[in-house]
């Protein structure tokens, strides 16, 4: 049972939990995630963690609220307990000086980002960062990221904060002007499709963090499996990440769909 600490709105649907996990704060790095359950009988949900407070012992997770289990998530107030929290799990984020790095996110696709681009930073990188959503209440974490970054730029699709575009337009603008030597992006599976392919176009290396459907999260029941380079990887154990010009994004999303 880990304790919920606090807990603060981004928007009607979602949410960030700070919960008490101090193994798991210890121990994590950029790019892990934990699988959290609510209730005995509760879905088994994937969240990457997005920050860690090591001397308090608690981790934050920020939870969006599409399904049955990710609404029950949501509706825990402080004092309250999750059942069960289990990790860290996967791949930490490969950190190195690269040079200038984009990282772009989608969504609450920002709260895994924030982690890596705090990493990229300490690591002496120059870093910026697009932040995109439908509409500026779906900007989260904005103040977080521009303290890790050289430069931040925002895409809404209604132009309601921001530029009006999508990230893609964001990222383009980025490489037109000057050199990228890495971007890393994490999103919903059809931005990072559409990512990978205009960084592809200007042989730029880019990762991608994927939230395939997980079970066990060990790589036992085989149901996150993606094709990566035209071979079979689990996400919960190899991933999250991978090199988003060799992920099968077509596979992967009809895999995601309801």
């Amino acid at each position: 049972m880990n304790k919920i600490v606090s807990k603060e709105y981004f928007s009607e649907k979602v949410v960030k939990l700070v919960v008490e996990a101090p193994l798991i704060a210890k121990a994590r790095r950029a790019g892990h995630f934990v699988i959290v359950r609510c209730g005995e009988h509760g879905e088994r949900i994937p969240l990457t963690i997005a920050d860690s407070d090591t001397q308090l012992g608690t981790i934050t997770l920020v939870v969006q609220a599409v399904g049955e289990s990710t609404t029950k998530i949501c509706a825990l107030e402080p004092g309250d307990y999750l059942t069960d929290v289990v990790g860290p799990l996967g791949q930490a984020t490969k950190i190195a000086n690269y040079g200038t790095v984009v990282c772009c996110g989608g969504g609450v696709g920002v709260a895994p980002l924030l982690p890596i681009i705090r990493a990229l930073k300490a690591a002496g990188n120059r870093v910026i960062s697009i932040l995109a959503g439908r509409t500026k209440e779906l900007i989260i974490l904005e103040k977080e990221v521009r303290e890790s970054s050289d430069e931040v730029i925002i895409m809404t699709d209604d132009g309601s904060y921001g530029q009006k575009g999508l990230i893609t337009q964001g990222v383009e603008q980025v490489i037109l002007r000057e050199k990228v030597d890495r971007v890393e992006t994490i999103g919903p599976a059809i931005m990072m499709k559409f990512v990978a392919l205009l960084t592809k176009k200007y042989e730029i290396p880019t990762e991608c963090s994927l939230n395939a459907v997980m079970v066990d999260g060990t790589g036992m029941c085989g149901a996150c499996r993606v094709s990566v380079g035209g071979k079979t990887r689990f996400v919960c154990v190899e991933g999250p990440e991978f090199d988003a010009h060799q992920v099968d994004f077509d596979g992967l999303l009809s895999r995601l769909k309801p």
